[in-house]
């Protein structure tokens, strides 16, 4: 029987890999990550609250994260390429029709259902799903972090360009100038079209119903998606409502454009340093890690005075523990149960992911419109960082033991 991992690092080179993945995500995550530059123009213009937009970009998450393992399930038997040509194609429409959205629920729609559908199709859990087949065990969660760094650069680069372009254009023309860029993905996604034999199940192979139920039935998996949820909390919450939250203590938009873009750069250096280090330390001290320093760094922001400087020095913390909970996350999952299902069990763990950004983003709104700050958010924030640090210190790496004659990828 030939082992599933046979054919990592012989389908597509590894500089091809990297190259596309690093591109497509940095498109799709650069894209998303500045999408709170938006609330205040649109909120004004249509006399929305808040809450309206905030409920949007949280069906947005939820969304993504429902749509993530069927976009894994489908990529990991039939190929990524389809599946980023979709998500492309999605993406470019839903800004379409966010710019076009007169309505909060048109708005949802839009912003919300279809743009989460894409970035379902056009982000990590279908690009580790190719990494994972296509590099060797020993350089995975390296390869891992250098495509996470290249979303991270992606924040970093698109933020200021977001900015400049509701500056320059307005808030409505800036989202078609994305529009057309996201349909750049649909040619970079060639690139990542692996041969059918890389894809294509082999006899006795376990099947995807059994894969689920054997991850689910695992402790170690379970907690990796407690860890997620509140990643997916705080992340989103920060980077939603932050700028509001610093427009509201009287610092100008600048301060705000400024502390995406830095969150953005150093979560470059982040995510890259935990894929290095994923391969030389146990993972989940490096998860527990970044969970708690997290914690910390929201409480010491808290504590200390408002100002710019303030700011630009949480941002930069923040963005080294940003996405860097990515590649030793995904490269836990592909350590225990093998690359196979890595694309639909990585949409499984970021399922949990979301449903923690649905309710940090909605929350934000929610809470702010009840009590007129967001101190409440910031310190659930908090509990939850701890919570996290405490979750992944029972995880266990190492392969799953399975009973009779299962193929198990390195």
């Amino acid at each position: 029987m030939r082992d599933s991992s046979a054919t990592v690092g012989r389908e597509l080179s590894l500089r091809q890999v990297l190259i596309c993945s690093a591109l497509i995500l940095t498109l799709s995550m650069g894209i998303r990550h500045g999408f709170g530059l938006w609330l205040q123009p649109i909120t004004v213009e249509r006399g929305w609250s808040r809450e309206t937009f905030a409920f949007a970009l949280a069906i947005q998450n939820i969304a993504w994260g429902l749509a993530g393992p069927v976009a894994g399930m489908i990529a990991d038997r039939y190929g990524a390429y389809r599946v980023l040509v979709v998500g492309g194609l999605l993406y470019s429409l839903g800004l379409v029709l966010m710019a076009l959205s007169s309505s909060g629920l048109a708005f949802t729609g839009s912003a919300g259902l279809l743009i989460g559908m894409a970035q379902a199709g056009t982000t990590y859990a279908v690009v580790y799903g190719v990494i994972g087949r296509n590099v060797a065990p020993e350089r995975r969660s390296w390869a891992m972090g250098v495509a996470a760094a290249a979303g991270s650069f992606g924040q970093f680069m698109m933020v200021p360009v977001e900015s400049g372009l509701i500056g320059s254009l307005g808030w409505q023309m800036a989202l078609f100038a994305l529009g057309a860029a996201a349909l750049a993905i649909i040619p970079l996604s060639l690139g990542l079209r692996e041969p059918a034999s890389t894809t294509a199940p082999l006899a006795g192979q376990q099947s995807i119903g059994n894969a689920v139920k054997e991850a689910f039935g695992y402790g170690s998996f379970n907690w990796l998606m407690a860890g997620y949820f509140v990643c997916g909390f705080q992340v989103v919450f920060i980077g939603v409502h932050l700028p509001s939250y610093l427009k509201d203590q009287g610092l100008g938009p600048e301060v705000a454009a400024t502390a995406l873009a830095l969150i953005g750069l150093f979560n470059v250096l982040g995510t890259y340093g935990s894929g290095v280090l994923g391969q030389k330390l146990p993972r989940k001290w490096i998860l527990s890690s970044i969970y708690g320093l997290r914690s910390v760094a929201i409480m010491l922001f808290l504590w200390a005075p408002l100002t710019p400087t303030s700011v630009y020095l949480f941002s930069s913390v923040m963005g080294l523990l940003w996405l860097s909970t990515v590649p030793p996350t995904n490269a836990v999952i592909a350590q225990i149960f093998g690359v196979r299902y890595l694309s639909m069990l990585g949409g499984f763990v970021f399922l949990s992911h979301q449903v923690g950004s649905f309710l940090g983003v909605w929350m934000g709104g929610l809470l702010y419109d009840a009590t007129g700050g967001y101190d409440l958010v910031w310190w659930i924030a908090v509990a939850l960082g701890v919570f996290a640090a405490l979750a992944n210190v029972p995880v266990r790496d190492a392969p799953i033991a399975r009973p009779g004659p299962q193929v198990q990828a390195a």
